[in-house]
């Protein structure tokens, strides 16, 4: 017999405003168990939305919702069951110790005192948190706080654990840290649902990944199937000025091997080339014919930032400004 998936949502909607608003308009997606599924896109793009709805905090405007084959919407306490949650903000206690806020998560599962006191030890000091256990979180830095925080969501021992955007706002040391942590879980059978606007963290950790905008799901795949999208090398040059844009588009289509890709906001033009150093060559000779002088030039490998520039037209990082800045907008 088949084993069910991890998760999957068919056709799946979430509307607000009678309609107006789609936080998620249409979209379908299966995970196979023990791996890592990302979720990549901008601020307000449908991710946590996804993760709300897989935990069974929403329900779905249309369409079906999984995990583990039970239905989250006519099943919701048997999913609690098997799932963990680390939302995109630490939801743990300030006023209560590291200790005592993983201690009582336990409880909350309906762990017994015995059993609750063991685990709570055993995440403490998988996650480096034993010297710091009995002191009150306020006290803790960020990156403690989302240690805390996954430690939490572990304690019931979850066969599919959901992390929106666990690092966001963390140094890299403590990044790195937390992705051992999650390939230690993978490693021991745990399936996880990544949420994360990183393009490098989708590309170091996930199995395979959607690329969700604006509610749909616009491309799907492994990190090596998204990139060879785009073909080979890639020259990437920026330009001083938007009327630069158009003459050095057409100076360069002789050597693309597929349409190049314009950053209309930082003036960078993205262009496959089909072998390497010769076409950068070539690149800059035809954009020397033109009497464009380049800002910056490189060739290099596609990246899933070069991907992600193909699909929506934006960088990551200026698709996610754009976001955010559309969200602080709506609520003044």
């Amino acid at each position: 017999m088949k084993k069910p998936y991890a998760f999957e949502v068919k056709d799946v909607a979430k509307y607000y405003d009678g309609g107006k608003v789609k936080a998620l308009d249409g979209v379908t997606l299966q995970a196979e168990q023990g791996k890592i599924f990302g979720l990549l896109g901008p601020n307000g793009a449908g991710k946590t939305t996804i993760v709300r709805m897989l935990s069974t905090l929403l329900s779905p405007s249309k369409g079906t919702a999984k995990v583990l084959g039970i239905d989250v919407d006519a099943e919701p306490h048997l999913v609690r069951e098997i799932i963990g949650l680390a939302g995109q903000y630490a939801a743990v206690d300030e006023f209560l110790t590291g200790r005592e806020n993983i201690y009582m998560s336990g409880r909350l599962y309906h762990l017994s005192h015995a059993e609750a006191k063991k685990r709570t030890t055993d995440i403490l000091e998988r996650l480096q948190l034993t010297d710091a256990a009995d002191r009150q979180v306020k006290t803790y830095s960020g990156g403690m706080r989302r240690r805390l925080d996954l430690g939490a969501s572990l304690i019931g021992q979850p066969k599919i654990l959901f992390l929106d955007e666990p690092t966001t706002g963390l140094d890299p040391r403590t990044r790195l840290d937390l992705w051992n942590i999650i390939r230690d879980l993978v490693a021991e059978g745990t399936t996880i649902l990544l949420t994360t606007q990183y393009l490098e963290e989708a590309d170091e950790l996930a199995d395979h990944i959607a690329v969700i905008d604006r509610g749909k799901v616009i491309a799907e795949g492994t990190s090596d199937q998204l990139k060879a999208r785009l073909g080979g090398d890639v020259v990437e040059f920026q330009v001083a000025n938007k009327r630069d844009l158009t003459t050095a588009l057409k100076a360069v289509a002789g050597q693309a091997k597929k349409d190049p890709t314009v950053d209309q906001d930082t003036l960078t033009i993205t262009v496959p080339v089909k072998d390497g150093s010769k076409s950068l060559m070539a690149v800059v000779g035809s954009l020397n014919a033109a009497k464009i002088a380049p800002v910056s030039l490189s060739l290099h490998r596609p990246s899933l930032d070069d991907v992600f520039l193909a699909l929506t037209g934006k960088k990551a990082q200026e698709a996610t400004s754009e976001s955010t800045q559309t969200a602080k907008k709506k609520v003044r």
